[in-house]
């Protein structure tokens, strides 16, 4: 299908489903899954929006990786709050970041209708789609509806780049067999996976109107809330299905920093000398500048945390030619030559991210970025010929 045009701003699924679609909700008890940016166009809380709904009533919220304030460093187990002091709103908040990473029976208990409604990135590793498909099966499992109001995917619908996650890869960060980089909303997303994953689903989808495949974030006319502590701008969602790799490497990605993904660097890093050979690299729509940052303790585990790195600043100079994935595998080539007696992959979570067991062994052997894109090139054909089949925008 595809949903015409109405204003220039979009409009959010979350504002149609409360106005044209508010049968879909009349007489409901609402199991609300969400974080701080569900939000509409003038920035009120969904969860406000439905407590205040006469036609239904909010009856949980629940909420993913990093919480519900999105205050949550990532990779942290959250644990769920009841309607106490620490909670200021009137319904229990439910974590699918902790003792379990979908709804339960309990939980469910009462509950008619679950409504998904959160800003993804449009990568895979990101977590909150891992959260809509453990959803649908729970709705599924209890035979209750899921709908899903639609946002847009922030980095555009129309590129779709890196190697579809290979069979037996499955993972929290890697939940279904998608590309990195896969070109969808989460509305179309959904339907894709009622279809190959969960077709018991009584699945709904509150379309956005004024919406084009082709649209960055910043053309819809909505404010960007960052969606987790270490996506502050749109920049970094760009950069992200890319640079998002070095977490599975012994590099800082910038975590601890003001830039988390467009600074990558580590203590034995001479920021000069790898600036100058990506930027040699002549890689389309960006450039590489030498910097030194130190990275705070944000976590236990945040690399090189109070150490001075060197490393580059990644400059996106033009965004429609810039191929986020295919630059962090040339950054990640020249280090496999340059830095061999110091550069190392962290290789359980990069072949996880990555979603094989070959990538990381290619790029130690010396394989090409041309060679290594070379592999998936007709499986992102394939991708694309299918998921058009869900397309509900133009």
């Amino acid at each position: 299908m595809n949903v015409p045009a109405r204003s220039q701003q979009t409009e959010l699924g979350l504002s149609i489903l409360l106005s044209e679609k508010s049968d879909w909700i009349r007489g409901k008890s609402i199991g609300l899954i969400t974080n701080h940016t569900g939000v509409d166009a003038a920035l009120r809380s969904n969860y406000r929006l439905f407590a205040e709904a006469p036609e239904c009533q909010l009856s949980a919220i629940f909420s993913p990786e990093h919480g519900l304030w999105g205050s949550v460093q990532d990779g942290i187990a959250i644990n769920s709050v009841d309607t106490s002091d620490e909670n200021p709103l009137s319904v229990p908040i439910f974590s699918l970041y902790g003792q379990s990473m979908r709804p339960t029976a309990n939980q469910l208990e009462g509950i008619d209708l679950l409504v998904y409604d959160m800003q993804d990135v449009g990568a895979r590793y990101y977590t909150y789609i891992s959260t809509l498909l453990h959803a649908m099966e729970a709705a599924s499992d209890y035979g209750l509806e899921l709908i899903v109001a639609d946002r847009p995917n922030p980095i555009t619908c129309t590129a779709v780049e890196g190697p579809v996650l290979a069979s037996g890869s499955e993972s929290f960060v890697g939940i279904h067999r998608i590309p990195v980089r896969y070109g969808l909303t989460v509305g179309e997303l959904a339907m894709l996976l009622k279809a190959e994953r969960v077709p018991s689903c009584q699945l709904k989808v509150a379309w956005m109107y004024g919406y084009r495949r082709g649209m960055w974030h910043d053309n819809t006319g909505l404010q960007w809330v960052p969606p987790s502590p270490n996506m502050p701008t749109l920049t970094t969602a760009v950069l992200y299905p890319g640079l998002c790799l070095f977490e599975g490497t012994n590099m800082s990605e910038g975590r601890g920093t003001t830039k988390p993904f467009e600074y990558i660097g580590a203590p034995w890093c001479n920021g000069e000398r790898w600036a100058e050979l990506l930027n040699d690299c002549q890689l389309p729509g960006v450039r590489f500048r030498p910097v030194v940052f130190t990275p705070a303790p944000v976590v236990e585990t945040t690399k090189h945390a109070k150490q001075t790195c060197g490393g580059v600043a990644i400059h996106i100079t033009d965004r429609e030619r810039f191929r986020p994935i295919e630059t962090a595998l040339q950054m990640l080539s020249v280090l496999t030559t340059e830095y061999r007696d110091h550069f190392g992959f962290l290789p359980a979570h990069f072949d996880r991210l990555v979603g094989n067991t070959w990538l990381r062994d290619a790029l130690s052997n010396g394989e090409s970025v041309d060679t290594i894109r070379a592999r998936w090139v007709q499986e992102l054909q394939t991708w694309r010929d299918k998921a058009k089949q869900h397309h509900a925008y133009a």
